[in-house]
């Protein structure tokens, strides 16, 4: 049941992202760079200058994590390929350092549009890496490889198992097993509801059938009354000596 617990609690472990890695997370002396460039982007005078750069820095930080932890084949990367994309993301912000200060509003719609280019360039990268490590004639990749989840490099060149979407037969015999108990668990479910519902019905069915023989048999009893009534009155009615 433990892969059913996992689906249970995915939104959660959505929402604790950042307590995980991605691959331009894992180096320390990228991540106080990235911090100094936000720094030096916004003139100091701004209000609430020191809330607005922490979160546009977390924002832009984990968004490699978001779209890595998003699909478990799209964890390895060839770290030149990381390199490339921490230099870029340094050269957009230099770029925005050049332009005029032009207020909070316009700064921060311009740090969202290089966060999108990013979150396309990171999820564009890990996809056509992880298409060729993990082809089935597996193809050399040339150079170290990050695992951008445990930020470790890896020596093996073909990659295999949890990096690319293969699951351990165990695991998916349980997960099997398990969607099975929860469809036969559905199927009993729904199985009660149409028993309840049929017997809710026939029990209407029955109380109406009753209700109407109840009926005719008192409105047969009326008349039966209404007629001795009657046949009383005409007797009492009758002539007298």
């Amino acid at each position: 049941m433990g892969d059913l617990w996992l689906l249970l609690l995915l939104p959660l472990s959505l929402e604790a992202l950042h307590g995980v890695k991605g691959c331009l997370e894992c180096d320390p002396k990228f991540i106080e760079d990235i911090r100094t460039v936000l720094t030096n982007l916004v003139p100091s005078e701004v209000p609430g200058r020191n809330q607005l750069l922490e979160r546009q820095f977390k924002e832009t930080i984990h968004l490699s994590s978001k779209v890595s932890h998003g699909n478990k084949m799209l964890r390895v990367l060839a770290v030149q390929k990381v390199v490339k994309l921490r230099t870029w993301l340094k050269n957009e912000f230099y770029r925005l350092g050049n332009e005029t200060w032009k207020g909070v509003f316009i700064f921060q719609g311009k740090l969202l549009e290089i966060r999108q280019k990013l979150e396309s360039k990171v999820k564009e990268t890990l996809t056509a890496f992880s298409e060729v490590a993990c082809s089935e004639d597996c193809i050399v990749t040339e150079g170290p490889v990050l695992d951008c989840w445990t930020c470790l490099r890896i020596t093996t060149r073909c990659f295999r198992g949890e990096y690319c979407r293969e699951e351990d037969p165990r695991k998916a015999e349980q997960r099997e097993i398990t969607l099975f108990l929860v469809l036969l668990a559905e199927a009993g479910i729904l199985a009660s509801a149409v028993l309840l519902f049929y017997m809710c019905v026939s029990h209407r069915r029955k109380m109406q059938t009753i209700r109407k023989t109840l009926k005719k048999y008192l409105e047969k009893k009326l008349e039966e009354l209404v007629g001795s009534a009657d046949e009383e009155e005409r007797k009492d009615s009758g002539p007298r000596k």
